[in-house]
């Protein structure tokens, strides 16, 4: 379950943030556990490439840069219509 966009036609918002005062809406995301995620695996996910730098040489740091940037730059473009 994912969190609503707000709606940009101003009935269908002024109803959404009737529904969100009244709390039959809530106004939040949904947390790791509403999602059916495991919460520390969450945790893990969200610092893994600060954590995978960290433990990595700088010449290996810097060749996957550069791999990456080749990668990016290398992207095939679609034509124009």
């Amino acid at each position: 379950m994912s969190a609503r966009k707000r709606p940009r036609d101003p009935n269908q918002l002024g109803k959404m943030i009737v529904d969100i005062a009244i709390g039959e809406v809530e106004d939040r995301p949904p947390t790791p556990e509403e999602q059916g995620k495991d919460p520390a695996a969450a945790a893990l996910g969200r610092k893994g490439g600060q954590t995978r730098a960290a433990k990595m040489t700088k010449d290996k740091r810097s060749a996957a840069a550069k791999k990456a940037a080749k990668a990016r730059w290398h992207r095939q473009k679609e034509p124009a219509t």
